[in-house]
């Protein structure tokens, strides 16, 4: 049996998440004793400065003894994000309007350096040089 043929037969459920660059595969394969387990993996597209690009993978392994502890767990994550901020996203990628928080007044922020920096100097002739 070939490596495809064998990786078919393992595969028995999949569902794809497509989010920006990133690509979740949910997957349902076999144990060698027949049994399930869930993988999940994460692949993102990153672009070389030349144009080509490659993928960087991370997988997880999940098994049915763990499912109800993980999904506690990550109904608990969601939902605490959920509550503190809301389902919005809140980012500099996802808002052309969105400002850190030091962005919020630059010309003060370096006026203050420059005025800081220059106390320290001292008289120097530039003739003496």
């Amino acid at each position: 049996m070939s490596d495809n043929e064998m990786l078919d037969k393992e595969e028995i459920f999949s569902k794809v998440l497509r989010a920006g660059r990133r690509t979740y595969f949910f997957d349902v394969r076999s144990t060698k004793a027949g049994d399930y387990y869930l993988t999940i993996t994460e692949s993102k597209k990153f672009t070389n400065d030349d144009g080509s690009f490659h993928y960087k993978k991370h997988k997880i392994y999940l098994y049915k003894e763990d499912f109800s502890g993980f999904t506690e767990i990550l109904n608990e994550m969601t939902d605490f994000i959920v509550n503190e901020k809301g389902e919005e996203v809140i980012s500099e990628r996802h808002q052309r309007d969105y400002q850190k928080s030091y962005d919020q007044n630059p010309v003060s922020a370096v006026s203050e350096e420059v005025t800081a920096s220059t106390e320290s100097f001292t008289d120097v002739s530039f003739d003496d040089i």
